[in-house]
């Protein structure tokens, strides 16, 4: 195995061991207490868990979205998947509703998050299959539209459902439940799979169109498949735990530098990457203010923005 590799994933084992350790306050594993038992296996490890499961999804969302738009800026919420998310969330904070009871939020954002796939992928989808220029301009222009509807919704509320759906919008995985878990776990598998079946395909989209159809692959077909499989992914994310920003966008060019552009090996890795990244972010931000917490979508933005510009600077973000 690549020694690259075999480092990131040791690096990713111990972000994720020390996780569930870390927070407000230290918990020694030696001995460990039947207090502290009961508040990693009801509070952190859940949190831990979702973190993984989110991160993953985004990473490899990423690493999928940037190969069949042959576009080094794409990310998972640049369909607008995020924005319907986001707005159908925020309705059910505003409204108070409990009527699924911890699942109302994440049930709001997986509805508003897969319709607006299916009026994103209506609109592209033109002669047969999807075109890429479609789907970013569709996808930035409901962005664009749910967010002027989110904050006149906003600008109307009350105080107290104003600052959870802010919290809730900047990633709030304060809400982790292990009955969560085995329903986003279900769908991000789901979407990884399909990713990973395509990632052959992927390689050859990358090339252009023209390649990729003589090597036997239908690039209209492929790329319905691909999106099928972010939509899913990016779904599962965002209704776990809101918006998270950066990671999507910034892992798989690591993962590229460092392990090559092969979509076989990229999106695995932008899995692993990703979910490490918000690990790290979730235990900063529950730890670094507290008993306050930063939402992990901030402190994404504060680590990832400056590394960015850091490898846009030496050009390997234009590399791809």
């Amino acid at each position: 195995m690549n020694r690259r590799i075999f480092t990131l994933i040791l690096i990713s084992a111990v972000i994720f061991v020390s996780s569930v350790f870390t927070g407000p306050e230290m918990i020694n594993p030696f001995p460990l207490n039947r207090l502290d038992a009961t508040i990693i296996v009801s509070i952190r490890l859940p949190r831990v868990v979702i973190s993984i499961l989110m991160g993953a999804a985004l990473g490899a969302s990423g690493a999928v979205l940037q190969g069949f738009l042959r576009n080094p800026l794409a990310d998972p919420y640049i369909l607008g998947l995020s924005g319907g998310a986001a707005l159908m969330a925020t309705i059910g904070i505003l409204l108070g509703s409990t009527a699924f009871g911890l699942f109302t939020i994440p049930l709001f954002a997986f509805l508003g998050a897969i319709a607006t796939g299916f009026i994103v992928g209506f609109m592209a989808y033109r002669r047969g299959g999807l075109w890429p220029e479609r789907l970013l301009l569709a996808g930035v222009g409901l962005g664009f539209l749910f967010s002027a509807v989110l904050m006149l919704l906003m600008s109307l509320s009350s105080d107290e459902g104003l600052r959870r759906a802010i919290h809730w919008i900047f990633g709030d995985l304060s809400m982790a439940d292990w009955s969560l878990i085995p329903y986003g776990l279900l769908i991000i598998l789901l979407g990884l799979v399909l990713a990973l079946w395509r990632a052959k395909a992927l390689n050859a989209l990358m090339l252009g169109d023209e390649i990729a159809f003589s090597l036997g692959f239908s690039p209209f077909k492929e790329r319905l498949i691909l999106f099928v499989s972010v939509g899913l992914m990016t779904a599962a994310s965002v209704s776990l735990g809101g918006i998270v920003g950066f990671i999507g966008l910034l892992m798989p060019h690591i993962v590229r530098f460092t392990s090559g552009a092969d979509s076989r090996l990229v999106i695995p890795l932008s899995a692993l990457a990703g979910a490490s990244m918000l690990c790290v972010a979730d235990t900063i931000g529950r730890t670094v203010v507290a008993p306050m917490e930063l939402p992990s979508g901030i402190v994404t933005a504060i680590i990832g923005a400056p590394y960015f510009l850091y490898l846009l600077r030496k050009q390997e973000i234009l590399k791809g």
